[in-house]
């Protein structure tokens, strides 16, 4: 007997599967490496029929027989199995305990019925054991025995078709031509008498079994004739399962990596007395073995060490053929999958199949997603920098884009083709989508880049192009100053545009936004005109006082004036103060969009001319008033184009004249010193005296200081009453008029003056007396400065007669516009009354 047929005891007499033992029997013999090449044989028969000796010579296994010098009794207890030693294909053998056995006691049945069942839904032919003598006999050990046999097969739902071979043993002289159909014929009777399910009630025996029929000798009679008999017997079980062969049609077969668990479910469902559905149960057999299989590759795909780099190379970057690699990893697990399962039910290990492939799928896609990233990112990185190579070497912008996103789409395309895997239909077109996404919002941000670069360049250009010019245009403040502004603004704009036009044709600009950029530079050139006009005007007021500087102190040919009295002061003040206010009006206002406006004129007739008017004691309670620079704003200019407001121009008006008086006052002071310095003669009043009075007269008033006092009033008093009478204006209107107003308010005009210089006399003797007594010891105050009062009055209004309140001296008495001032005797003047005169 061979050493390597694994004899195993599959079930104790108990009914106890050998699960560890049935496993280590796979293993050992390789059973499941055969596929469905294997086959199944097990011998059932009377107890101590000889069953071990018989499978030990056909099989060459090492079952333990029965010690014929010890006597007669049970050997085999449950079910062995064993390897049959040089048989092909691989072939089990299953010996069987013996029935009708004294051990188990004649009522004692169920253990036999449950193997015979686990035999007839395991092995592919069935030895049925028996002696020649029973042959014939109606109470022989083999009836309950095929009895049992066919009763179990009913309760399989969907029998196979199982070869029963029975084996005659001790056969006598009588020929196997005679005992054969006597045994067929006792077959027959038995399966008819046997109970049938309802749909197996006209079933024939041949439906279920294959019946074969052979003789052997006795053992121990004739030893050498019966193992050359058995001889012959053993080339029958050789290729028993190819087409013809000693196996049944193998329906029922179960793959071999499968027999230990399907083995084991089939005694678990006869122990526990219930019917077996075989072809349910290969089914179960395939979901379960197909899954384990399937788990199994799929354990084996996730440790895989090509795998594991491929994922660990992913994770750094793109992977060269990651496709390829990962579809040959997949095929061959796949492969590995298909020849393990190939001989389980169909439909189970394709279901298991797609699962396995699922899942394997599964564990491959974030690794896909993972290096389409990288492809994306790659892409995107190549565009980026191709487009500013391109851009480097003054290619056109739209051109560049579209050549370098093809490029970056079809480097993604390429690669992403490289990292498809066969065994899935994975689409990478919404990365491929997210991709271009990425590059036209990398191409928008450097177009918008470029053009604001481009148009930060252009308005450097403007700048620069027409801040100075602009500036020395409004230094000039010269009546046609905002039509070179205009003509030197569209110049400037004009060249810009053009430029800018054909700058930016590479970048393929819709009309719309060709047409925005180019308006976007007009308007910043215009702002930088009005930008500049604003900062100008803050300092119009320093212009001004330099303008009139220039004027009043230098002649036509720009050559330093010399006051030698021959000047006439008043016309030059005048020309002097038109240049300045000619550059406030041009400073008041922008325009630049060539619109008439009143400014100049209005700015003329109401600080030059002189033409406002206060308001009359009559209507100043109603409000009214003649003043056209009493406002907020010009007529027909646009609050955003107002530079200064009227009401901003009078007032700078007011501080311009009283910034520049003292020019004009030095002016006049340096005319009447140069007039003494050169004149011998004695003053034109003096002169005017003495031709009227004679000398004698002359030299008694100046003997006599009391008469020039009282001259001197009395030339005050007529010159107040000039002022307040308003001589000049009342004439205006021609002589009889003026003549009848004169009249008419000559006597008022008196009473009013002399009660005001009451009123003002007495008014300074009382705060003289509130001033001693808080303070007598100190010093007297100094007398009110006739030009700070002067300056004060005209700084209010400079175009009215001031008449004094009851707060001044009554000898004060201002006209600014004439510039003449008079005080009390008592009050010592800063300037000569005959300069102001000429002033005036």
């Amino acid at each position: 007997m061979a050493d390597n047929c694994c004899s195993t005891q599959l079930i104790d007499g108990e009914g106890s599967f050998n699960v560890q033992g049935l496993d280590r029997f796979v293993s050992t013999t390789k059973l499941s490496e055969c596929g469905l090449s294997y086959a199944v044989v097990a011998i059932m028969g009377p107890q101590s029929s000889g069953k071990s000796t018989l499978m030990n010579h056909l099989f060459h296994t090492n079952f333990r027989e029965m010690d014929a010098f010890r006597g007669r009794g049970q050997t085999t207890k449950g079910i062995w199995m064993a390897k049959c030693v040089g048989i092909e294909p691989f072939t089990i053998g299953m010996d069987l305990e013996g029935t009708d056995g004294r051990e188990r006691g004649e009522d004692d049945t169920t253990f036999e019925k449950q193997s015979a069942l686990f035999a007839l839904a395991v092995a592919d032919i069935v030895i049925i054991n028996m002696w020649c003598h029973d042959i014939g006999r109606e109470q022989a050990a083999n009836k309950p025995l095929l009895k049992t046999v066919f009763q179990v097969m009913m309760r399989l739902f969907s029998p196979r078709k199982t070869t029963l071979l029975f084996v005659i043993r001790d056969k006598t002289k009588t020929p196997l031509e005679y005992l054969e159909p006597i045994l067929r014929e006792d077959v027959q009777k038995i399966w008819d008498s046997v109970p049938k399910p309802q749909a197996h009630q006209d079933t024939p025996l041949s439906e279920f079994f294959n019946v074969e029929v052979t003789a052997l000798s006795s053992f121990e009679e004739k030893e050498q004739q019966f193992k050359e008999q058995v001889a012959q017997l053993r080339e029958r079980f050789f290729h028993s399962i190819s087409p013809g062969g000693l196996a049944g049609d193998r329906r029922g077969v179960v793959p071999a990596s499968a027999f230990a668990f399907s083995a084991l479910q089939i005694w678990k469902i006869i122990k526990e007395n219930k019917d077996l559905d075989l072809p349910a149960h290969k089914v179960m057999v395939a979901t379960v073995r197909c899954e384990e299989i399937a788990n199994e590759k799929l354990c084996c795909l996730k440790s895989d060490e090509g795998w594991l780099e491929l994922e660990e190379a992913v994770e750094a970057g793109p992977v060269s053929g990651f496709g390829k690699n990962v579809s040959s990893i997949l095929e061959r697990y796949l492969s590995e999958y298909d020849m393990e399962a190939t001989y389980f039910e169909e439909g189970v290990r394709n279901a298991k199949r797609e699962q396995l492939e699922t899942k394997a799928l599964d564990l491959v896609h974030p690794v896909y997603v993972t290096l389409l990233g990288h492809l994306r990112s790659k892409a995107l990185e190549d565009f980026k920098s191709r487009l500013e190579q391109s851009l480097s070497r003054g290619e056109g912008f739209a051109a560049s884009v579209c050549a370098c996103t093809e490029y970056s789409l079809a480097e993604f395309d390429k690669g992403s083709k490289d990292a498809s895997i066969k065994q899935a239909d994975w689409d990478a077109s919404k990365v491929r989508e997210k991709l271009h996404r990425d590059i036209e919002t990398h191409a928008s941000s450097v177009c918008s880049a470029k053009l604001s670069e481009m148009t930060a360049k252009y308005e450097n250009k403007l700048t620069e192009a027409l801040s100075h010019p602009v500036e020395s245009l409004f230094e000039s403040g010269e009546k046609d100053t905002w039509a070179s502004i205009r003509k030197l603004l569209k110049r400037e704009t004009d060249a810009a545009v053009a430029k800018y036009s054909t700058a930016i044709v590479g970048f393929e600009l819709d009309e719309a936004t060709v047409d925005a950029q180019l308006q976007h530079l007009r308007d910043f050139a215009r702002n930088v005109v009005e930008k500049k006009a604003r900062e100008d005007a803050g300092k119009v007021l320093i212009r001004m006082k330099d303008r009139f500087s220039t004027v009043f102190n230098h002649d036509n040919d720009s050559m330093p004036r010399v006051w030698t009295g021959k000047e006439d002061i008043r016309a030059i003040t005048k020309d002097a103060r038109s240049a300045s206010l000619k550059l406030l009006s041009v400073m008041a206002a922008v325009r630049l969009d060539e619109k008439p406006d009143k400014i100049e004129d209005v700015l003329v007739s109401s600080l030059m001319d002189g033409t406002i008017t206060t308001q009359s004691s009559q209507n100043r309670g109603v409000g009214a008033t003649t003043d056209p620079l009493a406002s907020s704003s010009w007529e027909e200019v646009p609050p955003k184009c107002t530079l200064i407001t009227p009401v901003q121009c009078k007032s700078m008006w007011r501080q311009f004249k009283s910034e520049t008086e003292y020019t004009v006052t030095q002016a006049l002071s340096a005319q009447e010193a140069h007039k003494r310095n050169n004149n011998w003669l004695p003053p034109p009043w003096a002169i005017a005296a003495m031709l009227i009075l004679g000398f004698n007269e002359f030299m008694l008033l100046l003997k006599n200081p009391l008469y020039l006092m009282v001259l001197f009033v009395g030339f005050l008093l007529s010159k107040a009453l000039w002022v307040q009478l308003d001589v000049a204006g009342q004439f205006r209107h021609g002589p009889v008029a003026g003549i009848l107003s004169i009249s008419s308010r000559f006597l008022p005009t008196i009473m009013n003056l002399l009660k005001r210089l009451a009123e003002e006399a007495q008014g300074q003797g009382q705060q003289q007396q509130q001033q001693q007594q808080q303070t007598p010891t100190a010093p007297r105050p100094y007398p009110v400065d006739s030009h700070s009062f002067k300056n004060e009055s005209s700084s209010s209004n400079p175009t009215s007669t001031v008449i004094p309140d009851s707060s001044v001296s009554s000898s004060n008495v201002s006209y600014s516009d004439s510039g003449m001032e008079y005080s009390s005797p008592n009050q010592m003047h800063r300037r000569s009354s005959k300069a102001e005169a000429e002033y005036s």
